[in-house]
C-alpha cells in the first residue's frame, strides 16, 4: 500500500476530522510566509519587529500601513487546490474542524465554513483600546507598500484602531484556542498541511490528537518535527497532494 492509499484509507473512513494548515498552503497562492525577507520599500523593516503591540504603540501608522499592505497583497491572490480539498474534506466528513494559522481568508473564499483562525485575521480588525470590532475599510485598489498610514478611530471610543492579528507577546483568542484543543481532542484524524511544527501552541494540536489516539496524517514538502508522530507523511505541495488524497479518499461517493 503506498502512502497516499493509507492516508486515503484513514480519510476515507474517519468520522471526526481536524484540519490543521499553516503558511505553507498559502504560500503555494502567493502569500508572503514571515520567513520570506521584505522587499520593495519595506525590505529596511524586519518583519517580527514590526508585529508587535510596542511597534504599534510607537509608530501606528506604520504598523497600520504595513498591515495594509499586507492585506492588499493577500487580495490579490485566490485559493488554490490545496484550498479547495480542505473545503470538500469538510463538506465529506460527518464532523470536520479547520483550523488555521494563517491570517487570510482564502479557506473562506475556497468554500471553508467557519474555520478558526488561532493567530486572527487581516480581516478583522479592531480598537486597540475597547476591543470593538472595526469594519473592513474596503479592496485596497492600490498596495500601500512602503506607506505610513493613519488608523481609523474606534466608533466607541475614539482610539486608533489596530490589526485582528496576534502579534508576538500576545495570546492566542481564548475561545479560539479552547475550540481548537477541543476538537483534536475529539478527533480521530488530524490532518496537518503546510505547518511546520515549530510555531507553539498550534504544533501542540496535532500531538494532543495523537496522544488520544487519533491517527495523524502530515502535508509537507519537507520533513519536520511532526515526522514521528505521523501515521503517514505524504512529501510535496498541499495544492497538488491534497487532491489527490481527496480524489483517492471519496472516489465513487455521491
Amino acid at each position: 500500500m503506498t502512502d497516499l492509499n493509507e492516508a486515503a484509507a484513514l480519510l476515507g473512513r474517519a468520522k471526526r476530522v481536524v484540519v490543521l494548515t499553516g503558511a505553507g498552503i498559502s504560500a503555494e497562492s502567493g502569500v508572503p510566509t514571515f520567513r520570506d525577507a521584505l522587499t520593495g520599500l519595506w525590505e529596511r523593516f524586519d518583519a517580527q519587529a514590526l508585529a508587535t503591540p510596542e511597534a504599534f504603540r510607537a509608530d501606528p501608522d506604520l504598523v497600520w500601513g504595513w498591515y495594509e499592505w499586507r492585506r492588499s497583497v493577500v487580495q490579490r491572490v485566490r485559493p488554490n487546490d490545496g484550498h479547495r480539498a480542505v473545503a470538500t474534506i469538510e463538506a465529506r466528513v460527518p464532523h470536520c474542524t479547520v483550523i488555521t494559522q494563517n491570517v487570510d481568508d482564502l479557506h473562506e473564499q475556497a468554500g471553508s465554513a467557519a474555520p478558526v483562525h488561532l493567530h486572527g485575521s487581516l480581516f478583522a480588525p479592531r480598537c486597540s483600546v475597547c476591543a470593538e470590532p472595526a469594519p473592513v475599510t474596503g479592496p485596497a485598489d492600490e498596495p500601500a507598500e512602503g506607506r505610513r498610514l493613519r488608523p481609523p478611530a474606534c466608533v466607541r471610543c475614539g482610539a486608533p484602531v489596530r490589526p485582528g492579528v496576534v502579534w508576538f507577546g500576545e495570546a492566542l483568542p481564548a475561545v479560539g484556542l479552547q475550540s481548537a484543543v477541543q476538537a483534536a481532542a475529539d478527533c480521530d484524524l488530524a490532518l496537518t498541511v503546510g505547518t511546520s511544527g515549530l510555531v507553539h501552541p498550534a504544533a501542540e494540536l496535532p500531538l494532543v490528537a495523537a496522544r488520544l489516539g487519533a491517527a495523524v496524517i502530515q502535508v509537507n514538502p519537507q520533513p519536520t518535527p511532526l515526522d514521528p508522530v505521523c501515521a503517514v507523511n505524504l512529501r510535496g505541495p498541499a495544492a497538488e497532494q491534497l487532491p489527490a488524497l481527496v480524489e483517492a479518499a471519496f472516489a465513487g461517493g455521491g
